[in-house]
């Protein structure tokens, strides 16, 4: 069982948002686009393609002020290190398992007035055939929305786009928030 106790996340506070910017604007990235007004919904990063994805995702979003929580492999919180990351708003996931996570994090959107979870879509940073749908069905099932965020390498921008609310038709919705990203260019492809 995935334990759900979530850690108050540090995004909110303004020296982290502040060395953001500063690392940002160092790094000639530019921030785009603005938080929504929902409290509860799922963040998407696409695409993922290199260790730096993550970094600069997190950079806006502690920019833009967000309180955010991320799904990561169980190995990126070895000890003593785990704390650290649960208080930056890890919560780790056992990929050797099957826990019904997609269920168990639906319920924790029912039961929190406030959650953003952070999910990468293609799983990897490996180039993929097919997206993974976990982050559709927590969506659909907890009844919030899917903030379609990104990084564009080719532009040097990395931000939030427009809410997509799932209608239940996974192929038809998939289909429609990969036309999002189509002219978005990863770090590495």
């Amino acid at each position: 069982m995935m334990s759900t106790t979530l850690f108050r996340t540090p995004v909110l506070n303004r020296l982290l948002g502040l060395l953001s910017t500063l690392l940002l604007r160092l790094l000639r990235w530019r921030v785009v686009g603005q938080p929504p007004a929902q409290r509860r919904y799922v963040l998407i990063a696409a695409p993922h393609t290199s260790n730096w994805d993550f970094p600069l995702m997190l950079m806006a979003v502690l920019k833009l002020g967000l309180d955010l929580h991320w799904l990561g492999k169980s190995s990126l919180f070895p000890r003593p290190f785990a704390g650290l990351m649960r208080w930056l708003g890890g919560i780790p996931i056992d990929r050797s398992k099957s826990n019904d996570r997609v269920a168990q994090l639906a319920a924790l959107y029912k039961s929190s007035e406030q959650l953003v979870l952070l999910i990468p879509p293609e799983g990897t940073r490996a180039q993929v055939e097919r997206w993974k749908s976990g982050f559709y069905y927590i969506a659909h099932g907890a009844g919030v929305p899917v903030l379609l965020g990104f990084v564009d390498a080719g532009r040097r921008e990395v931000g939030l786009g427009p809410l997509f609310f799932p209608t239940g038709d996974f192929a038809a919705d998939l289909a429609a928030i990969q036309a999002f990203y189509r002219d978005k260019r990863g770090l590495r492809r």
